[in-house]
């Protein structure tokens, strides 16, 4: 989609992100990620996620509880929770549930739509990259007017597909559960 051509872009509602974890995971998928630093507007349509379902779930960042690094999944829905992985990844989730249930959905991979024409982002470390996402956005604002996901872009082309989660081997049965979601036939997929 050329830049003179996107639609007039307003932040999904909060309501949008209170809902439960999966349902928003698959419910992002087509729509538009809005990221603004500097006067450059970067976009891209969301075409993988991966849901973390809170406390009870092994694979979260919040299964022990709230520390300094997670504080912000314990918050309300719709707030950015970036952190770094292995030292030098930038990994973007969205903040979903009520505040107290730590649960979150990470951003796995972008389609390029504007200002990312030349970007990789097949993989949520390359999509921070590739956005300028670092560890100052967390726990920013998602309904605001320069970080957002946009209410426009509902209902992808693509049939959804549901596969276990990347890399979280160690969460046992919860390493098994299919709390992955991708557009089909996508090229820009991490892992299809």
């Amino acid at each position: 989609m050329p830049a003179r051509s996107l639609p007039l872009l307003t932040p999904l509602p909060r309501a949008f992100y209170d809902r439960p974890t999966a349902t928003v995971a698959e419910d992002l998928l087509g729509r538009l990620l809005v990221y603004a630093r500097d006067g450059v507007r970067r976009v891209g349509r969301i075409v993988e996620t991966e849901a973390y379902l809170g406390a009870p779930d092994r694979a979260s960042h919040s299964a022990r509880g709230p520390t300094p690094r997670n504080q912000v999944m314990f918050g309300p829905p719709g707030y950015a929770y970036v952190y770094l992985v292995y030292g030098m990844h930038h990994c973007l989730n969205v903040v979903t549930e009520a505040p107290g249930r730590g649960a979150a959905v990470l951003l796995r991979a972008l389609e390029p739509i504007h200002g990312l024409e030349a970007a990789r982002m097949q993989g949520p470390a390359l999509l921070c990259r590739a956005l300028g996402i670092d560890r100052s956005d967390n726990g920013r604002d998602l309904v605001s007017a320069d970080f957002f996901v946009a209410a426009w872009g509902a209902a992808p082309r693509e049939p959804v597909v549901r596969r276990p989660r990347i890399g979280v081997d160690y969460a046992g049965a919860w390493a098994r559960r299919l709390l992955r979601f991708y557009l089909r036939g996508n090229p820009y997929v991490s892992r299809p």
